[in-house]
């Protein structure tokens, strides 16, 4: 029997990129922090994300049809964590501003734009299959990242170096 702790440790080994997804209603930014964004499609443009069943966020996309990705950058863990938390001035200490109708994020280096294409029930949380409808933001900006229950970057691992030819055979004759 896999425990809870059991699956939670283990996940917590998995490195996820931090988002913070957006939606409007009746005029007013909503948002939460996610570590669940990923690719889906090509053709089309997609991707899929995972929101708790009690989120807060989840029923404003439902009714909206749509929703934004703010890919944060490095320097933005503590933007996670005010959008993972649960209060209510969150936009309030922000820097953002309206993109096509939705809350984008200023500092953010990546910002798409998604249609909501159907959504699958998964145990106590949702998935969310977006459309990608516009993208834009800076590329290269080293990307947050959430592994091991604390924030950090990618970095790349160190070039392990190449034996030569007569070196491998060499190896392969002992």
């Amino acid at each position: 029997m896999v425990t809870e702790r059991d699956f939670k440790d283990f996940m917590a080994d998995v490195c996820t990129p931090v988002a913070v997804v957006t939606a409007t209603e009746d005029g007013l930014p909503h948002g939460t922090t996610v570590g669940s964004l990923t690719s889906l499609s090509l053709r089309p443009p997609m991707v899929a994300l995972a929101l708790e069943r009690r989120s807060r966020l989840l029923p404003k996309i439902l009714r909206s049809q749509r929703f934004g990705v703010n890919l944060l950058g490095a320097e933005q863990a503590d933007v996670a964590r005010d959008f993972a938390s649960s209060a209510g001035d969150r936009f309030e200490r922000a820097a953002w501003h309206p993109d096509d109708g939705l809350p984008r994020l200023r500092e953010a280096p990546g910002w798409l734009v998604c249609e909501l294409d159907r959504q699958v029930p998964g145990g106590d949380h949702v998935l969310l299959l977006g459309r990608v409808a516009r993208i834009s933001g800076t590329r290269g900006a080293a990307p947050l990242v959430y592994g091991r229950r604390t924030f950090g970057t990618h970095s790349a691992t160190a070039p392990t170096p190449t034996r030569s030819l007569a070196d491998r055979i060499t190896a392969f004759a002992h």
